[in-house]
């Protein structure tokens, strides 16, 4: 069953992290080729997987009227662009990454949908000081996006320009890297999925210094009046879709790449043997899969 839960935070540090650690929405160095490729999957299958959660932010955004002008800032593959444009049928969203891979994929998802007319693509790096001509949007969307700019807070700002008085910035993150596993697997090694984990942050705390950040303060002083945030849940217990087994998989194995080199060779070993696919052990085989995770959003207007 999955659980949807909307929380009100109120002046704590929100611990968001990067999805992956290495998905790079508008970053300034783009991966190779392969790199992309498992990118576009991972964030494919987080579209897939979390569709209903990220509805659930769309629907929460508040907005004094619907949008009619949209800006997906890092948009990746198109999670947040056709959940804002499901949500807003009357919008247009002009959606912006560094990465001309993601853009073409988006692309081809918004012919399948038949909306290739309400979608217009940028490629742009955004941690450059002059964006490209976005228009004046009503509402600018930026999940798991701002952590990786160069400069945040030089981005806010570019970001309240862009805006149109009395227009809506809505900052998502994950409000935790999402955990898959049972406490006590795999069997020979409990608890392995929480080291993991705790092997990461060191890295990310290092390559990713803007992941954790309470967007809130950040967003006043960049001149936003912050209308509210809230955490959305995500419970997705006992799962055993196929979609599921392949976002446990590569989220693990990316993971893997930023710890590979302080883990414990039991930990790495037991490690391998889950991302084996065709062993034994291999995650694609566990019946007891969950996605357990977190989405916080800020909320900030431009006075109109």
């Amino acid at each position: 069953m999955t659980h949807a839960q909307h929380t009100p935070q109120h002046g704590h540090d929100q611990h968001g992290h990067a999805q992956y650690g290495e998905a790079q929405h508008g970053h300034a160095h783009g991966p190779d080729q392969h790199e992309a490729d498992g990118q576009a999957e991972i964030l494919d299958l987080d579209a897939e997987v979390l569709a209903e959660h990220i509805a659930d932010i769309t629907s929460w955004l508040p907005l004094q009227e619907p949008p009619r002008h949209i800006v997906d800032l890092g948009c990746g593959t198109g999670a947040g662009t056709f959940a804002l444009l499901d949500q807003f049928p009357d919008a247009h969203v002009t959606a912006v990454d560094f990465s001309a891979g993601h853009l073409q994929r988006l692309r081809e998802k918004a012919c399948a949908r038949g909306v290739e007319d309400r979608v217009r693509t940028v490629q742009a790096d955004l941690d450059h000081t002059d964006w490209p001509d976005l228009g004046t949007p009503d509402l600018v969307w930026a999940s798991a996006s701002m952590h990786h700019m160069a400069d945040p807070d030089r981005a806010l700002r570019s970001v309240h320009e862009l805006l149109a008085p009395g227009g809506l910035f809505a900052v998502v993150e994950l409000a935790g890297f999402p955990r898959f596993l049972p406490a006590d697997a795999p069997e020979g090694r409990p608890g392995l999925e929480d080291r993991v984990h705790t092997a990461g942050e060191s890295y990310h705390a290092e390559h990713v210094p803007h992941r954790g950040a309470d967007w809130g303060p950040k967003l006043t002083a960049a001149g936003f009046t912050l209308d509210g945030d809230r955490v959305i849940t995500v419970n997705i217990e006992g799962s055993r879709s196929e979609a599921v087994g392949a976002y446990a998989l590569g989220s693990l194995v990316r993971l893997r790449r930023s710890v590979v080199q302080v883990l414990p060779p039991e930990d790495l070993e037991a490690l391998d043997q889950l991302l084996d696919t065709d062993g034994p052990q291999s995650i694609l085989r566990r019946e007891d899969l969950a996605v357990r995770t977190g989405r916080t959003v800020w909320a900030a207007r431009r006075k109109g």
